[in-house]
Parts: structure tokens; sequence; C-alpha cells
């Protein structure tokens, strides 16, 4: 199994990762719920925990919102014992289609890069 690299960012993190992390963040929270159901805590716990994307919750719940407008999530609202309701999130047949396609989009293009770093690599 390959060893997990996590991200240790520093506190005022460079303008270009930024940008790198908020191009990958739709796929990152797709891609969290391939296996099943999750409410916007639990997502932003996933992303933080295991794979080392600290987001914050206010940038979660718009992108939540608008993958579920764009009909790749569906949301339920589940009453829980002693606790507030939670709205969990779930895949549609559209956003399994979709994340399939970005899977295999970003896979592409992340060996492109990784071929061009390999000399890089080798040197540092």
């Amino acid at each position: 199994m390959a060893k997990v690299a996590r991200c240790v960012l520093p506190e005022s993190p460079d303008p270009w990762e930024v940008q790198l992390r908020r191009g990958a963040l739709e796929l990152a929270i797709l891609a969290a719920h391939w296996s099943g159901r999750l409410y916007g805590w639990e997502i932003t716990h996933r992303l933080a925990h295991e794979q080392a994307l600290n987001v914050p919750v206010g940038t979660v719940y718009p992108l939540l919102s608008r993958l579920k407008s764009n009909g790749l999530l569906s949301a339920e609202w589940v009453e829980t014992k002693g606790g507030h309701p939670r709205k969990y999130y779930q895949l549609t047949r559209a956003g399994r289609r979709r994340l399939v396609e970005m899977a295999r989009s970003w896979r592409s293009f992340a060996a492109g890069i990784d071929q061009l770093l390999s000399p890089i690599e080798k040197e540092a």
C-alpha cells in the first residue's frame, strides 16, 4: 500500500496553493460521498483528517448547495436522537457519472504533472 503524504500548510498559504486547492475541492467533496451519504460536519472532517484538506465550513456549504442545484448531490433532512436534524448529502446517478469523469481527468492531468516533476524530484 502506498504511503499517503499529509499536506501541512503554512499560516498564510501561497496564492498558487490556494488556487490549486480551490480547483480540486469539488472533486474532493464528490469523492468523499462515493461510499454513502454524509452531513456537513462529516464532510469537512473527512476532508481535513483523511485527505488533509482543511477547508472552512463556510466554503463547503455553498459548494454542497451548488452541487445539489446541479443535480450531482441529493439532500435529505434526518432527525437525530436528542439533537438537531442533520442535512445529509448523497451522490445522485448523475453525480456518480460526473465523479468518474472528473476522476479520469484528474488522474490524466496528475500523471502529466508527475512526469514533468520527475526529473526535479531526482535532483532535490
